[in-house]
């Protein structure tokens, strides 16, 4: 290429080149937050299950110190004999106490109540997480596209954006803070 188009092409090429190398940036930026994201999600995902899955175990021994008690009290009834009623009394005391610890053992946070409580917490850090591993991969796939137009422009000389000449830094720009936008970054989200 020589003469007047030539320097004017090759100042555009150059903004545009600029363009592409932002924006190649921005999309390994938008790749680590996406792939971070995922991560959490994945991890929170496990997590969740792991809670419910206690929870569950929790409620089983739970069910299973009440039946005992229920029995225990059931057969009380036909005992006479008082060291064996004190005994089986003190037994169902022990059953029944183990079941409310089933239930709520605010200590340790390993109670029914506890565990339901941090699950929940999991499964909101999970799907939060999944929210924004989505707009990322959303701000990844447009930042990839306009890396694909602004490349074309190179190669076929044609304007990025609209149909009337802009100086190079202004298209630039506007290229850049539209991928900015399309990523939802400065809503915090």
């Amino acid at each position: 290429m020589s003469g007047h188009g030539a320097a004017h092409g090759g100042s555009e090429n150059k903004s545009v080149a600029l363009v592409i190398a932002v924006l190649a940036l921005l999309l390994a930026v938008a790749e680590i937050l996406g792939q971070s994201a995922q991560t959490k999600t994945l991890q929170s995902n496990i997590e969740a299950s792991n809670l419910w899955s206690f929870f569950q175990a929790k409620t089983i021994r739970r069910t299973i110190a009440e039946t005992a008690a229920e029995e225990m009290e059931t057969m009380l009834v036909g005992v006479t004999n008082e060291t064996q009623r004190k005994t089986m009394s003190e037994r169902i005391a022990r059953f029944k106490a183990t079941a409310q610890r089933m239930e709520s053992e605010p200590e340790t946070k390993e109670g029914r109540r506890e565990l339901m409580a941090r699950a929940k917490e999991a499964e909101l850090m999970r799907d939060k997480a999944a929210k924004k591993h989505y707009r990322f991969e959303l701000a990844s796939g447009s930042f990839q596209i306009a890396i694909v137009v602004a490349s074309a422009a190179i190669i076929t000389g044609l304007p990025v954006i609209g149909s009337r000449r802009q100086p190079g830094g202004q298209r630039a720009a506007r290229i850049v803070s539209s991928g900015i936008a399309s990523t939802g970054v400065e809503s915090g989200m």
